[in-house]
């Protein structure tokens, strides 16, 4: 969408024990934003929303300092733990009543942000999404390189638009935002239901840099349960593969069956307990993995018909901080200079 007037950005942060990393995260966005409206590519009142997902270090604390010294600033806690993609939905669905524009961006800043100025533009030039993309991933192992392609090629097999190589780091115009809060699966897979809603998008490359400190919040099991999300929230292929193999099962065993009849005719009688007892196990694996299966989409229907929130709010500066009179041009820009501050975690 072309904008007619300075637009408002607001980037959203996810947080999830994050207090290594804030004192650094905090001042280089802060800087950003800066440039972005001595610029006057957007509105002087925009933020930074770091969201609060339940966590049990002094995330929380840094945040609330943060918000004191700097009306730039501005969090939202959780009562606890509700995710990733419950964080990135909280953090936008917050900010998307003040805001024409949002980029959300992992608190670690592996992603890029100075690419943020260049995703801005691309957004006065009439594109509602800009996909921050990785050019390569010779950062990660060949595990989770190779494991992310195959996951890649599933889903596309399975007929889902996906973005290859693009995590959370992207623009959204205020228009998508609104879209994308009417899905209201509990748990919606972000990263396959933006390109469904069509909006005009572009993508900018950027080369990922290693975690300068805390740790990954994806590990394996995260990783496996993200990659199932995919799968089962935008097919029922999985069901259909084991009606398909089901098929093919029984086709065996009916054949089998034909076998053991003639040989009985024929007087050769086949005797084997461990081919039987193999059989059996097959057979009962499979029939455990189909149960299974099922039962996940039964369980996400269950869970989608209670209609229970994604997530509860604890405290929110962010909405309060739009109450408080617009500021002057040059005063607002340079209220926030404080970063010594910050880069010491907040201590003078």
């Amino acid at each position: 969408m072309k904008f007619t007037h300075t637009p408002r950005l607001t980037i959203v942060v996810p947080c999830n024990n994050e207090a290594p990393v804030l004192p650094t995260t905090a001042p280089v966005l802060a800087d950003l934003l800066t440039r972005l409206m001595h610029e006057r590519a957007i509105a002087t009142d925009s933020k930074i929303l770091f969201v609060d997902d339940g966590s049990q270090d002094q995330t929380w604390s840094l945040i609330s300092q943060y918000t004191q010294q700097d009306r730039i600033f501005t969090g939202l806690k959780f009562s606890r733990n509700y995710g990733q993609e419950a964080a990135l939905m909280g953090g936008m669905q917050t900010a998307s009543a003040y805001s024409d524009m949002i980029i959300t961006i992992d608190a670690d800043l592996q992603d890029d942000p100075n690419l943020i100025p260049e995703m801005v533009a691309k957004a006065h030039a009439g594109f509602d999404v800009v996909y921050g993309v990785r050019n390569d991933r010779s950062t990660d192992s060949w595990f989770k390189r190779t494991s992310a392609e195959g996951f890649y090629w599933v889903m596309g097999k399975l007929g889902v638009d996906l973005i290859p190589n693009h995590s959370d780091f992207r623009l959204l115009t205020q228009p998508v935002v609104a879209a994308l809060m009417a899905c209201q699966e509990r748990k919606p897979f972000i990263r396959g239901i933006i390109p469904q809603l069509g909006f005009p998008a572009t993508k900018l490359y950027y080369k990922r840099q290693p975690r300068t400190a805390g740790v990954s919040k994806y590990p394996l099991r995260k990783m496996l349960r993200f990659a199932l999300d995919g799968i089962l929230s935008f097919s029922i292929a999985p069901i259909r593969a084991v009606l398909y193999a089901g098929l093919v099962i029984c086709t065996g065993a009916f054949v089998m069956l034909l076998w053991i009849l003639i040989q009985h005719l024929r007087g050769t009688v086949v005797t084997g307990w461990s081919s039987i007892m193999a059989s059996l196990w097959f057979l009962g694996g499979f029939q455990l993995i189909a149960i299974s299966i099922i039962g996940e989409y039964v369980g996400r229907t269950f869970t989608e018909v209670k209609h229970r929130p994604r997530f509860i709010i604890q405290t929110d500066t962010y909405t309060p901080s739009f109450a408080r009179q617009p500021m002057p041009y040059p005063q607002a820009v340079t209220l926030y200079r404080k970063q010594q501050v910050i880069k010491s975690g907040g201590h003078s």
